[in-house]
């Protein structure tokens, strides 16, 4: 529920949630006192599907422990992201989650968290810091799988388009698996890269995709790593009639792509990825590990699993809910798990 200093926190423009779970008496410290312990998401990226997911999780997480959670929105300002680990810093918080961003500007913030007695847990952005703990979905193993299914389905042999933005941790660790693949088949030709994270992502992507598959009609496959990347280069090849002529392989989920990837004679052959919600569980979970006193370990993978077109089909897959269903490891990961830690209800 809000709190009741809600005005005051938009000030600065952070939201104040806190939960109202009811505890056993032996937590640990400081959940023994849980409405005391204040903690913080600090955010890079927040348009989309995943993003939001990510959000929810990291609510219901929160919510579960009883703790005051403040979320930072920077809108891909990376100057003001920075600006917000130092207002997190000022506001006396136990903890901060940093998700996405940029290494140049996210490394000496988190440093000065850290410097400030601050636990802190990275979600997909490398802060080069060995006392901060890296949440992540495998980004290289979300690549790895895809590209895996996209030569079953097309053969060693194919001219691709690839959407790329550098400097994003996340999209980098796919990249290596891109060059990986390329380097083992060398029957696969990259005849174009582009990419843009300029909002609406989707919208300026598929911009974007229009001049490529102009420019390079002999593209039936395209790479795209990103689920906000996928659907802006299917706007481009839906709007071009290529949608039996081009395979599009990308990372992460949601309903609405799961319902672009069930429309008929959709491009969208598959999709790697974790449940973001559940990674927004793992990344408090690791979080609160940490202020208990508790080592995480420096790495906090969460498992990734490739969902084809004809998966979702075969089953009916509708939403986020029935691929739960189908796929038990979208409704929770074993990841940062402890006794006295409650989950979500569910």
């Amino acid at each position: 529920m809000l709190r009741r200093d809600l005005m005051k926190m938009a000030l600065v423009a952070g939201l104040s949630f806190t939960g109202g779970s009811a505890f056993a008496a032996d937590m640990p410290a400081p959940f023994d006192k849980p409405e005391e312990v204040k903690i913080a998401l600090v955010r890079y990226l927040s348009t989309g599907d995943f993003f939001q997911s990510y959000l929810s999780g990291v609510e219901k997480q929160a919510e579960a422990l009883g703790v005051d959670l403040r979320v930072f929105d920077s809108r891909q300002d990376a100057a003001l992201q920075a600006d917000m680990v130092d207002q997190a810093i000022a506001l006396g918080v136990d903890g901060i989650v940093i998700q996405h961003g940029l290494t140049e500007s996210m490394k000496p913030a988190a440093q000065r968290a850290v410097d400030a007695g601050i636990k802190v847990v990275a979600f997909d952005v490398n802060v080069e810091n060995d006392a901060i703990p890296q949440v992540e979905q495998s980004d290289y193993m979300l690549g790895k799988l895809a590209l895996e299914q996209a030569i079953k389905d097309n053969g060693d042999t194919f001219t691709a388009g690839y959407v790329y933005v550098p400097g994003i941790a996340p999209l980098d660790r796919r990249d290596v698996a891109w060059k990986e693949v390329k380097k083992d088949n060398p029957g696969i030709k990259e005849a174009a890269m582009f990419g843009t994270l300029d909002n609406p992502i989707a919208n300026s992507v598929a911009n974007q995709a229009r001049s490529v598959l102009q420019a390079n009609p002999t593209i039936n496959v395209v790479f795209a790593p990103y689920d906000e990347f996928a659907k802006g280069v299917k706007i481009a090849v839906d709007e071009a009639g290529l949608s039996q002529d081009i395979k599009i392989y990308s990372a992460d989920v949601s309903t609405a792509d799961i319902s672009a990837m069930r429309e008929p004679d959709s491009a969208w052959a598959a999709t790697v990825a974790t449940n973001p919600a559940v990674v927004g569980e793992v990344s408090v979970r690791t979080l609160a590990l940490m202020l208990a006193g508790e080592d995480p370990g420096k790495q906090v993978i969460v498992p990734p699993t490739l969902i084809t077109q004809d998966f979702l089909n075969e089953q009916d897959v509708r939403n986020m809910g029935d691929l739960g269903e189908k796929m038990p490891q979208f409704q929770h990961a074993d990841v940062s798990v402890a006794e006295w830690i409650p989950l979500p209800k569910r």
